[in-house]
């Protein structure tokens, strides 16, 4: 028996490594699909209340280089004139040091069919540590294609965004954000917003409900920046940045 085993060890070993030569490689290129109860920005309501559909794709090099595409739609009361779809393009590096990373990269919204024009255009720094992490937006031109209250130039308008994303196993997780946007030169402008909430993995599938909340001034009586007005078809005013749930089911594929 005993001149058995080295044998069979090889033979398994050989087996394996065969099996692992075999494998393919994980694909660079992974797409995501989320249904969401509302489309919240930063805090602030982009879909009036209704749900959203999203998805996008992204490619990631190994040498840490990485592009992606991401879109939603939105709706034309959400400051969209004309517009229903909003279309995310990005790209930058990532670099992990253990159990530290580094990110950076810029950013174009673009809101097809918009009139005016509505687009916004951002570079970003990001760091991260485990399970927390640390990104910080700067808007080189006209935040949004917003100007000032007195038309001043809204670029240099910065958004910090600090999150934490814990696993506590068994496909669960919790979800905590503090963001702050700083919008230059607009009188009431600059907001806080946060979320907490917690997710659930089912087979691929990851289905999630967090509480939203903001300070944005969106009072419609007093006519503040964050607020949607009333539509046709009898859609009343409402706080765009009002507290809120929001429910989602997601998958990367």
């Amino acid at each position: 028996m005993r001149k058995l085993v080295l044998p069979l060890a090889l033979a398994t070993s050989c087996f394996a490594s065969a099996v692992a030569a075999q494998a393919p490689a994980p694909s660079p290129v992974t797409g995501n699909l989320t249904l969401a109860s509302e489309y919240r920005f930063r805090g602030i309501d982009q879909t009036n209340g209704k749900p959203a559909v999203q998805g996008g794709f992204d490619y990631a090099h190994a040498s840490g280089v990485y592009l992606g595409n991401w879109n939603s739609n939105v709706s034309s009361g959400a400051g969209y004139p004309n517009g229903n779809i909003e279309m995310d393009f990005y790209g930058g590096y990532k670099k992990a040091f253990g159990d530290f990373g580094a990110d950076v990269g810029f950013i174009y919204y673009a809101y097809p069919g918009t009139s005016p024009k509505i687009d916004n255009k951002e570079i970003y720094l990001g760091g991260s540590w485990k399970f927390l992490s640390a990104k910080l937006f700067y808007s080189l031109d006209d935040y949004f294609s917003a100007k000032g209250s007195r038309g001043e130039d809204t670029s240099g308008t910065t958004y910090l965004d600090l999150a934490a994303n814990y696993d506590m196993g068994n496909g669960w997780g919790v979800v905590a954000h503090w963001g702050h946007l700083n919008f230059k030169h607009v009188s009431n402008g600059s907001y806080s917003d946060w979320k907490l909430g917690v997710t659930k993995d089912i087979t691929g599938w990851v289905l999630g409900a967090a509480y939203v909340g903001t300070n944005a001034k969106g009072s419609c009586s007093a006519g503040e920046l964050y607020c949607f007005p009333a539509q046709a078809g009898g859609t009343p005013s409402r706080d765009a940045g009002r507290n809120t749930i929001v429910l989602s089911v997601g998958k990367t594929f």
